[in-house]
């Protein structure tokens, strides 16, 4: 154990315990302070989310999205995933909440595409396939919209986030439900995926400078003064 670790690990008893809350079996309970997972998830799910809306807006040709597996799997899902677990140590459930259920959207949308998988060659209907991932995608963005309401108290960066992502859930939800407009709503969704990415990118680094001993200056995230609601 480092000198660093030793001076942080501090026993922590409550000056007003419960009847019954201290017995000749506890033990003091020990903390170590913890960094913040957030920049981590941020830049995992910002990265892997505009290769992949690069993709979808046709960027120099490219129309086939598999190289967003490799980032899929191990950048914005193991990363984002190890963020969201880490944030349950850190007793912010939101972030918890976000970046586990977004790592595992980019392990299990990878999924589909690795041949070996067998889930696209189940479907021998290209319709139907479709569909089914139409339905994928607005699963997410009920997932989506729901976080963008438990945001609405956090800051205006996460506010945006939550924003542009529903959209971009939504459009290309719909791209795979219709046959007429999808090329036209898939580029649509990858458009606002590319603001979406970029807006992550933004709120990541603004959390990653917060500290003012560590960092020479701030980004404004926006904070809404918080209130208790009874």
């Amino acid at each position: 154990m480092s000198h660093i670790e030793k001076a942080e690990k501090q026993p922590t008893i409550d000056a007003n315990p419960p009847p019954g809350a201290y017995s000749s079996y506890s033990q003091p309970q020990y903390y170590r302070q913890l960094g913040d997972p957030g920049p981590l998830g941020l830049y995992g799910f910002a990265s892997t989310t505009f290769i992949l809306s690069m993709y979808n807006v046709q960027a120099r040709g490219v129309v086939t999205p598999n190289v967003v597996i490799g980032m899929a799997l191990f950048v914005g899902g193991l990363a984002q995933f190890v963020a969201g677990m880490w944030s349950f140590a850190t007793r912010n459930t939101f972030g918890a909440t976000a970046f586990t259920m977004y790592g595992g959207f980019w392990m299990s949308f990878a999924t589909i595409f690795i041949p070996g998988s067998g889930v696209a060659a189940a479907y021998t209907d290209e319709t139907e396939f479709a569909s089914a991932v139409g339905i994928y995608l607005w699963t997410w963005f009920i997932v989506t919209v729901l976080l963008f309401i438990a945001s609405l108290r956090r800051n205006m960066g996460l506010i945006v986030l939550f924003f542009f992502l529903s959209i971009t859930f939504a459009l290309l939800g719909a791209g795979k439900f219709s046959t007429a407009h999808a090329v036209a709503l898939d580029k649509a969704g990858g458009a606002l995926g590319i603001i979406t990415a970029l807006v992550a990118f933004y709120v990541g680094t603004g959390e990653m400078l917060a500290d003012p001993v560590t960092s020479w200056f701030r980004l404004p995230l926006g904070q809404i003064p918080k209130g208790r609601i009874d």
